[in-house]
C-alpha cells in the first residue's frame, strides 16, 4: 500500500462554454478499469446526443493503467491533454469524461487541446483534490478517572478520534498518521504517566483537502 497519494475529493462535474461549444467535465473515483468503463458508458448513454465524449483515466498505485480516447476529435487533441492534467496533478484512480456539444465554431487543434485540458483542470479545482494518507487505527485503553483528561488532550492536539467505547475501562479508537505513531504513543504515555495500554489495529486511508 502506498503511504499516500492524491485523488479527487468526490465525484462530480463541471461545465464551461468556449465559443458557444459546451464542455462538461465528469470526474469519478474508480478502483479498477471495469468501473472506469462502466462510468464512461453511463456518460455516453446520458449524453448520447453530444458530438463527443472524450476520455482519460489513471488507475493503479503506480499508474499501471493509463488511457486516453479522442472519440472523434482530431487525434491527440482531447484525451491526451486530459490525461496530462491528471498526471500533472499526480492523481490516482480517477476517470475523466469531457462531453462536448459543438456550438458551430471550430477551435482548431491548439484550441481543442486548450479547451479539453481547461475543462479537466477547472473541473478538478471545482470538485476538489485530497491527499489520501495511510493511518493506523490505534486503540488506547485507560481507566475511567483518566478518560476525561485523555479525551481533552487528544482533541486539543487535533488527533482523529474514531470511536469511544465504555466497558469496565474506556477505550479511545484513534486514527494516527503512520509517521507519527511512535511520537503519538510516547505523548500519550507522558500525559497519563504510563497508566495506559495500546492495541494496534488495521491500516486505513484518511483524506486531507489540498488547497489549490
Amino acid at each position: 500500500m502506498l503511504n499516500h497519494y492524491y485523488t479527487i475529493e468526490k465525484d462530480g462535474n463541471f461545465e464551461l462554454e468556449i465559443k458557444k461549444s459546451r464542455f462538461i467535465c465528469h470526474l469519478k473515483q474508480v478502483k479498477n478499469e471495469i468501473e472506469a468503463q462502466d462510468f464512461i458508458q453511463s456518460i455516453k448513454k446520458e449524453h448520447g446526443k453530444a458530438n463527443h465524449n472524450c476520455v482519460a483515466y489513471l488507475i493503479g498505485e503506480h499508474d499501471e493503467i493509463q488511457r486516453a480516447y479522442d472519440d472523434g476529435e482530431p487525434s491527440g487533441t482531447a484525451g491526451v491533454p486530459m490525461l496530462e492534467v491528471l498526471k500533472k496533478r499526480q492523481l490516482k484512480n480517477v476517470v475523466a469524461v469531457v462531453t462536448r456539444y459543438f456550438g458551430g465554431t471550430k477551435l482548431g487543434a491548439g484550441g481543442l487541446i486548450r479547451a479539453y485540458g481547461k475543462a479537466v483542470s477547472q473541473g478538478l479545482n471545482e470538485i476538489g483534490v485530497v491527499e489520501r494518507k495511510l493511518h493506523t487505527q490505534m486503540t488506547i485503553h485507560v481507566s475511567y478517572p483518566a478518560s476525561g483528561k485523555l479525551e481533552n488532550l487528544l482533541r486539543e492536539a487535533n488527533y482523529r478520534i474514531k470511536d469511544i467505547f465504555y466497558s469496565d475501562i474506556v477505550s479511545f479508537s484513534c486514527l494516527i498518521d503512520q509517521e507519527q505513531l511512535t511520537f503519538f504513543q510516547a505523548k500519550v504515555i507522558e500525559w497519563l504517566n504510563g497508566q495506559v495500554t495500546f492495541e494496534k489495529g488495521p491500516q486505513v486511508y484518511c483524506d486531507k483537502k489540498i488547497s489549490l
